[in-house]
């Protein structure tokens, strides 16, 4: 195989930002994101905090890819999840 198609998407409330492009075998996640432009165009992002996925599963920044990969960077939570629950509780009370 002389080159990988990965897609690189980051979830947006009015959206997504997909985008498919072709790498060198060996490539990471990392490399994916960098490479898909996703970077420039939303300077929010910050790979030192922000987690990468490989088909809904957390992966690490080195984590290799196979042909067919989706690389997702996920946005962090604005409210703790646990959280979120015990405010809904509370307001139905």
């Amino acid at each position: 195989m002389t080159s990988l198609s990965v897609e690189v998407v980051y979830a947006l409330p009015s959206g997504e930002d997909a985008v498919t492009l072709r790498l060198a075998p060996g490539a990471t996640a990392e490399d994916a994101v960098r490479a898909s432009g996703v970077l420039g165009r939303h300077p929010e992002i910050d790979l030192g905090c922000q987690r990468l996925g490989i088909h809904g599963r957390v992966v690490a920044q080195k984590a290799p890819l196979r042909d067919g990969d989706r690389v997702e960077i996920y946005r962090p939570l604005p409210v703790d999840a646990k959280e979120a629950r015990r405010r809904r509780a509370f307001r139905r009370r």
